[in-house]
């Protein structure tokens, strides 16, 4: 098997702690910008360690992808057992209290464990000692959380009592809502493709069924929300230049060009009359009343560039790709939604040797070589890479898990399938935990919408055994 651990001896100096490097980079939250380490590309993310999902290759481990070609089926098989559960009354929520944890005993556990029965995290069998919180529990506890997006600590904290509180028929609702999103994006999926789920803020790479890695993303805010969208990965670009788009322009680049005039010299930003235009200095320009389309700006590769080491296009409307970032800060926050609508990517480079692992001449020790001298370099891929951004905000896999995430974009409820989702105006980073939901929006031309009597799953007798929710492996 190839190693994906380039060197140790390559490190680059701390970039200037700027304005998060603007860009599709621009978020709500100022960091400094980090180097890059070619030996920490297989570890974890620098600063306090909040994410309660990590990145990792999967090739060793049986890990199920969150998008296959049977994910339509096995959703409406989710949405089934699921009817089930609600017709047997779902289940009562859990008070507020104490933390329950092993060992523990009393009236909330056996209510907890009742819970767990009520959704087949645990069977009426696995019952000794109903008022022990036993291993046994706390195993279900796990899978839960894991299910969910939480630490899988096996402690029922705060967070975790709201996600068994949301009650059955909402969660019936989420997974009747990502039907016609899941139809949609595994149009045309192919064996090799790349998976970006917004609201789990979580990308995997996906070959012949198996996932190669799983990854954390920062993906964008509820103001500058991310795209839902299916497209194919085309070309590469090794210390890109990032020419900033209009809405970067207006909202980021000018307010700090008038507070500081040096700026752009600061952030190696250069401007130019036009696309392929003349390059103008910025002493000539009456910043105070200039229109922001009046000039192209252009980052140089370097240490400030927004996109840092690449980024991965594709063809989409949207104009956002797949980029690294030198803030690499934010993968350790549990809520990744700080970008204004591309997704930078947790340890970058485990997503280019995938890449381009099939075509001939490339080797983690050339991108390194690539990386490393800073030289910019544009890869044409030879077989284009199916790639999708999804909204799924309640999935299923094949080893029985049903998964949910929260409506970030406040999307469920109301038909939006792909496009561009409307802004949420005003709120940089989604408050609502896990399982909190929101009221559903009115939706513009720009996303594609569907009938609300989408195809309905089949029945199943009242009487039908309610398999467990989800298998022990690879819970990350």
């Amino acid at each position: 098997m190839r190693r994906n651990l380039f060197g140790t001896s390559t490190m680059r100096r701390a970039a200037l702690p700027a304005i998060i490097a603007v860009a599709c980079a621009v978020g709500g939250t100022v960091a400094n910008a980090q180097g890059t380490n070619f030996s920490s590309w297989r570890g974890g993310g620098e600063g306090p360690q909040r994410a309660t999902t990590s990145t990792f290759l999967a090739e060793t481990r049986q890990v199920e992808p969150m998008l296959s070609g049977d994910s339509e089926r096995m959703l409406m098989d989710a949405i089934a057992r699921y009817e089930i559960m609600a017709r047997r009354g779902g289940w009562q929520p859990l008070p507020g209290g104490r933390e329950l944890r092993v060992g523990g005993s009393g009236q909330l556990v056996m209510m907890l464990r009742r819970r767990l029965v009520a959704e087949a995290y645990l069977t009426p069998q696995q019952v000794a000692e109903p008022q022990r919180f036993d291993r046994a529990m706390e195993h279900a506890v796990k899978r839960f959380q894991h299910n969910h997006g939480l630490a899988p600590t096996g402690v029922v904290d705060e967070a975790t009592r709201r996600a068994l509180n949301v009650p059955v028929e909402q969660r019936l609702a989420t997974l009747r809502a990502n039907v016609e999103r899941v139809r949609e994006q595994t149009k045309k999926l192919g064996g090799k493709y790349v998976v970006v789920n917004i609201p789990a803020a979580q990308l995997e790479t996906v070959q012949n069924g198996r996932v190669y890695a799983r990854q954390n993303v920062v993906v964008g805010k509820t103001d500058r929300p991310s795209p839902v969208l299916s497209s194919r990965i085309t070309e590469l670009i090794f210390n890109p230049y990032w020419t900033a788009p209009l809405s970067i322009v207006k909202k980021d680049i000018l307010p700090k060009v008038r507070q500081n005039p040096g700026f752009l010299k600061e952030m190696d930003i250069r401007i130019f009359d036009g696309y392929g235009g003349p390059e103008v200095d910025p002493g000539t320009v009456d910043w105070a009343t200039v229109a922001p389309d009046r000039y192209v700006f252009r980052q140089e590769p370097g240490l400030n560039n927004a996109m840092a080491t690449v980024k991965l296009r594709f063809p989409n409307p949207y104009a956002v790709y797949l980029h690294d970032t030198p803030t690499k800060s934010l993968f350790s926050q549990a809520a990744r939604y700080f970008s204004s609508g591309c997704v930078r990517v947790d340890q970058v480079h485990l997503l280019t040797e995938w890449v381009l692992r099939d075509q001939p001449g490339w080797s983690p020790a050339r991108i390194q070589g690539i990386v490393g001298s800073g030289e910019r370099v544009e890869v044409k891929l030879e077989n284009p890479v199916q790639v999708r951004f999804a909204y799924m905000t309640g999935w299923a896999t094949r080893d029985g898990g049903v998964h949910f995430r929260p409506d970030i974009y406040r999307l469920d409820g109301t038909g939006f399938v792909s496009g561009q989702p409307e802004p949420i105006g005003g709120v940089g980073v989604a408050q609502a935990g896990p399982g909190q939901g929101a009221a559903p929006r009115a939706y513009g031309d720009s996303a594609v919408r569907v009938s609300s009597s989408s195809e309905q799953p089949r029945k199943r007798d009242e009487e039908a055994w309610v398999r467990p929710n989800f298998s022990s492996r690879a819970m990350q």
